[in-house]
């Protein structure tokens, strides 16, 4: 009988010391904890302090240098080769990350489980890959930046370690970031969360260990969301209770391009709000003939025949879902689900359930697509295929220099745009979110190695720098009605969460926006002189 009474004191006080722990992670902590306990209740005596401790050291996810935003140059023969690589690479993470959720029981057994496992395979996989980038290049006459290959190396966050989102010191992509040339990783919050709120990256609740969650947004021992991998309580805010930012976005990446002089119209048009499913888990821009190389769900409007496999010929060719059937240009950004316990279409699909992208699938109430000029002059014609994307959908395990983000809810906008956590909108608010793209142009390129660098945001007085043009600024704003989750006792009930790659914990500063100019030339010049004359055209 003592020896019972001891064992059940010993799981008291174990329980004890989780729940401890758990505060000092925040609400989402209290999940870890769960987990904490149970591996350490599981043993004898001797070997308690092992298990915790090895729990303790449990990881969220993985975080591997971005190889894609590293380069530079990439001749026209070796072009598809290397996407096909860049692909193979987000593959290999996947795969490693689906791996580190499945095996939490071997990861609190064994301290080098996840190095040797699952990070040290993953580093070599990632040298071959990256070695026959190397070769497609070379072979094409290019030169390789032998410093790529130091990049194979992956690292782990912890469940208490309060610094995800800036594995990589925030540099991942902030060097490619242009605005006007200067580099933005510093200014673009840094996964600042305005109002005083939790730092972007730094929400501890996203960092947590365990089971999955089942449907209802109910967490049982896991780092959250129906699909087991976020979001989670931390990643959520009421907005009646985040003090008002004075303008949209942090720093200067996304901000409005417009203003009360120089080229003041605007051109809006109207393509829907994807009523008809266009879906699929491809982005032909970075990863063009490989199939789910998004390995999450755009919705798409405009153009109609955008997958992996669509030349610019075929766009070309295409039907649009704009009203204007000049407009064939192609919009698409990752969808918003409801995780209720909702099986969608693609429950069972790569990029949706197997991926961690579960949930009802929700259809924007209103997709407002509009382009406005430049606050310091006029605004030049687009070219046709001119690729941008705005936004980091690695932008919690990249850092934020490419971040582009802004959240809000109907009735607030010109008060709060929120970054690094969702809103919850009052009774009777639609959240919003809303993207203003790059819109300085070098002038030559459609594209460039990392899609990045061809394009830049206009600097704070609104002038293009390094001989870049102004071409008018896309702003897309997408309204959708969403009910209002709960949070309580530390957990989020029927949370709404961004489509993302499995590894990113479906986290509120990975949202992103893409698009592809397929303008006729006379619907662009119409363009052009209506935002140059001042008009507002559709």
């Amino acid at each position: 009988m003592g020896r019972n009474t001891r064992k059940r004191r010993s799981s008291m006080a174990t329980k004890a010391v989780a729940a401890s722990a758990a505060l000092a992670l925040g609400g989402g902590g209290l999940i870890w904890a769960n987990f904490y306990a149970s591996a350490h209740e599981s043993n004898s005596s001797g070997q308690n302090e092992t298990k915790a401790a090895n729990a303790a050291v449990q990881v969220a996810t993985i975080s591997c240098p971005d190889v894609g935003q590293k380069l530079t140059s990439v001749p026209n023969g070796a072009k598809q080769g290397v996407a096909t690589e860049l692909a193979n690479l987000d593959k290999q993470i996947t795969e490693a990350y689906a791996r580190l959720a499945s095996t939490r029981q071997a990861q609190a057994g064994d301290s080098g489980f996840v190095q040797n496992a699952i990070v040290g395979p993953l580093k070599e996989k990632r040298a071959a890959t990256i070695d026959r980038i190397r070769i497609n290049i070379q072979r094409s006459g290019g030169q390789f930046d032998n410093s790529l290959s130091q990049l194979a190396a992956c690292t782990t966050q912890a469940a208490n370690n309060t610094n995800a989102g800036q594995a990589n010191g925030g540099q991942q992509g902030g060097g490619q970031q242009q605005n006007g040339g200067q580099q933005q990783g510093g200014q673009q919050g840094g996964g600042q969360q305005q109002g005083g709120q939790q730092n972007g990256g730094q929400q501890q609740g996203g960092q947590q260990n365990g089971g999955q969650q089942q449907g209802g947004g109910q967490q049982q021992g896991g780092q959250g969301g129906q699909g087991g991998n976020g979001p989670v309580a931390a990643d959520f805010v009421d907005i009646t209770k985040v003090q008002a930012n004075a303008q949209l976005g942090v720093g200067q990446n996304g901000l409005p391009a417009n203003g009360n002089s120089g080229s003041r119209g605007t051109f809006t048009s109207n393509c829907g709000t994807n009523a008809n499913k266009n879906h699929n888990t491809d982005n032909v821009i970075v990863a063009p003939g490989v199939a789910n190389g998004a390995h999450h769900l755009h919705d798409y409007v405009g153009n109609q025949n955008n997958d992996a496999f669509a030349s610019d010929q075929k766009l070309l060719a295409a039907g649009t879902s704009c009203q204007n059937q000049g407009d064939k240009s192609s919009y698409f950004w990752p969808v918003i689900r409801v995780q209720d316990g909702t099986k969608d279409f693609d429950q069972n699909k790569d990029g949706g359930g197997k991926e961690g992208n579960v949930g009802k699938i929700l259809q924007p109430a209103q997709a407002q697509i509009k382009f406005v000029g430049n606050k310091k002059g006029n605004v030049v014609a687009m070219p046709t295929a001119l690729r941008i994307i705005t936004g980091d959908a690695k932008a919690f395990v990249n850092g934020n220099g490419n971040a582009n983000v802004n959240w809000s809810c109907t009735g607030f906008e010109n008060k709060v745009q929120l970054e690094t956590q969702y809103p919850i909108c009052p009774q009777g608010s639609q959240v919003v979110r809303t993207t203003n793209f790059q819109s300085c142009w070098d002038g030559k390129n459609i594209d460039s190695a990392n899609h990045r660098t061809h394009v830049a945001f206009v600097q704070a007085d609104g002038t293009c720098a390094n001989g870049f043009k102004a071409i008018p600024q896309l702003q897309v704003r997408l309204v959708y009605n969403v009910p209002a989750p709960k949070l309580q006792n530390g957990t989020v009930v029927n949370p709404y969460a961004v489509d993302t790659f499995p590894e990113n914990l479906h986290k509120p500063i990975t949202d992103h926006n893409d698009f592809i100019n397929f303008f006729s030339t006379n619907l662009m010049n119409k363009m052009v002189n209506c935002i140059n004359t001042g008009q507002k055209c559709k």
